[in-house]
């Protein structure tokens, strides 16, 4: 009996297995994302109140729209691949 386990247990061992294929990326954007986006609201928010505090108008609608475009980025998945298609597509370069 024991040496029958120590033959199963043995040749357990000798199986070869598959190494891993790489890093496991998968939900790393949804992490950061959720990560990143309540920070870069709060920073926003805060310079957006400064600005409208100095009353520097102009100032602040340049920077809600500089803000608006990158929020775009943070909340749109897919955002920066489906733009660089769309450019490559328009410049006439054939994706593989």
């Amino acid at each position: 009996m024991i040496l029958k386990t120590m033959l199963l247990s043995a040749m357990e061992f000798a199986q070869p297995t598959a190494p891993p294929a790489g890093v496991n990326t998968e939900g790393l954007a949804d992490f950061l994302r959720s990560f990143f986006a309540p920070l870069f609201l709060v920073i926003v928010s805060v310079v957006a109140l400064f600005f409208l505090f100095t009353r520097e108008i102009t100032r602040f609608v340049q920077f809600i729209i500089l803000a608006i475009a990158i929020g775009v980025i943070f909340y749109v998945p897919n955002i920066i691949e489906v733009t660089a298609k769309a450019i490559a597509g328009a410049l006439g370069i054939s994706g593989g």
